[in-house]
């Protein structure tokens, strides 16, 4: 990316709009590309040469069939950067409709020998996500590898909190990378614990922020 492209995508971080079905391809892009390296996308995905392609058709599952009809999606005018909050009266078992649909791809995206890797965390996170008190759910927040550390993710993660905080509500999210802990915590969260969704699995770290009164 050039300065001016870099600039743009800071700019437009700061006023994120809404994506929609247009943009599914789009987003499930600025996705695979911010997680190629993540700890735990690399610890469940499959480890041979279909991986990336694997991992891109996952991506876009997961928009298609969760984030864009339970979420808001938000992202730059020119993409880039991607964010999804979830309205935690939202979240909730999937139909057996909806697992039979995505079951393919996740097969496809794991593959046998590392499927039950991938329970293994939905488990985890399952049983640590506060339920008890409505939220706003931060799924993903993801910056396109050549413009992370530019201040892209943050300026997503405060436009985001800006209506969080509008509402009235706390916020909750998981940190894959031990490396963007301080960013969140700067934003006002904090690690309620650390956790592995297997003995063999990178940490993870669970995070909660209360809600600041709107300046």
């Amino acid at each position: 990316m050039t300065d001016a492209q870099i600039e743009a995508l800071r700019r437009g971080a700061e006023a994120p709009v809404l994506a929609g079905s247009a943009d599914l391809d789009a987003v499930a892009d600025d996705l695979n590309e911010a997680f190629r390296t993540d700890p735990q996308f690399c610890w469940f995905l499959r480890d041979d040469a279909g991986r990336e392609a694997a991992r891109l058709r996952f991506m876009k599952m997961l928009v298609k069939e969760v984030a864009l009809p339970t979420g808001e999606v938000s992202r730059p005018p020119g993409g880039g950067a991607v964010s999804i909050w979830i309205s935690s009266q939202a979240l909730g078992p999937n139909s057996l409709m909806q697992e039979l649909r995505m079951f393919p791809t996740i097969l496809g995206a794991t593959g046998l020998g590392r499927i039950d890797r991938l329970a293994a965390m939905r488990k985890a996170m399952d049983a640590l996500h506060p339920m008890d008190r409505p939220h706003a759910y931060l799924w993903f927040l993801g910056v396109r590898p050549e413009a992370q550390g530019l201040g892209v993710g943050s300026r997503m993660l405060k436009a985001g909190l800006a209506k969080v905080d509008a509402k009235g509500l706390p916020a909750y999210l998981e940190s894959s990378s031990e490396a963007n802990v301080p960013l969140y915590r700067r934003h006002g969260f904090e690690v309620m614990q650390e956790f592995r969704a297997r003995a063999d699995a990178p940490p993870a770290w669970a995070m909660w922020r209360e809600p600041r009164a709107a300046v």
